[in-house]
């Protein structure tokens, strides 16, 4: 469900894996009595999720999203947990890279040090989330957010904004400020003739915990990654519908964060076979 870089990402990977079939690619504004399929990856924006995930689920049909505001995740997967339970369905909530597989990361590293600090650094590069809450800013034509890391887990957001005829800049700037995916960092909203002589799709993560094993200190882990955002976000997507469909062949309905997936749920393959190939 949806078109834009996550979703052509998406149709890519899908059509890459060995053990899966497209069904369709649609609007959500299309009717949906005659879809058949057993996962909608729900490539819209982020607060169309809860709706249109609801839609689906009520259809027996399971859900993937990648779902991005950190804060209400929790609040999601509980709303959505009764309703797969009654349909007999899995949501995978916020499959994407962050929130996803670097709460994965995040997840070993406290395994291997349970006391101790992690910090996740965004970028530099292109926020998709934060790009689409721009642009639908009354008065906004076009937005790239771009996100800039300043260290220990703070960031700086540069948003470039195209407006429409007739907006006025320190209005819409004063919106942007003010909602909820920009209001906790440094922001600053510069005004641009072309978004699209900007854009890029690149991003990276760089990911540091510094922490205690048992009783022994200084254990210090680092991930680091340079990414194409969508792509990674398609894919991630895509790995988690194969992990929907077997959690719901065995029963175990709900909505889940990937941090609740098994791993080898992600792949394609057997189990024993992926066993012995990666152990």
């Amino acid at each position: 469900m949806g078109y834009g870089n996550i979703g052509r990402a998406a149709e890519q990977a899908v059509k890459s894996a060995p053990d899966m079939e497209l069904a369709g690619v649609f609007h959500h504004n299309d009717c949906l009595d005659c879809m058949d399929a057993d996962v909608v990856l729900l490539c819209t924006p982020t607060r169309e999720v809860p709706k249109f995930a609801a839609v689906m689920l009520a259809k027996g049909i399971c859900t993937v999203d990648s779902f991005d505001i950190h804060g209400q995740i929790a609040g999601l997967r509980s709303q959505l947990t009764p309703l797969c339970v009654t349909n007999k369905t899995v949501s995978v909530l916020s499959a994407g890279w962050d929130p996803g597989s670097d709460s994965v990361v995040r997840a070993l590293l406290m395994a291997m040090a349970p006391k101790g600090i992690t910090y996740t650094n965004f970028g530099p590069g292109r926020s998709m989330g934060h790009s689409v809450a721009a642009k639908s800013i009354d008065g906004v034509k076009n937005a790239l957010s771009m996100t800039i890391p300043l260290g220990t887990g703070v960031h700086r957001r540069m948003v470039y904004i195209e407006l429409e005829d007739g907006a006025d800049f320190k209005t819409v700037e004063a919106a942007i400020l003010a909602d909820d995916y920009f209001a906790h960092d440094e922001t600053h909203v510069i005004p641009v003739e072309s978004v699209d002589a900007l854009n890029n799709v690149a991003h990276g993560v760089n990911l540091v915990r510094s922490g205690v094993s048992g009783e022994t200190h200084n254990q210090r882990f680092e991930f680091n990654m340079e990414i194409n955002n969508p792509a990674l976000t398609g894919q991630v997507m895509v790995s988690c519908a194969r992990a929907a469909v077997r959690m719901r062949d065995r029963g175990e309905y709900g909505a889940k964060t990937m941090i609740e997936i098994r791993p080898i749920d992600l792949l394609p393959g057997d189990e024993e076979s992926l066993v012995k190939a990666l152990v």
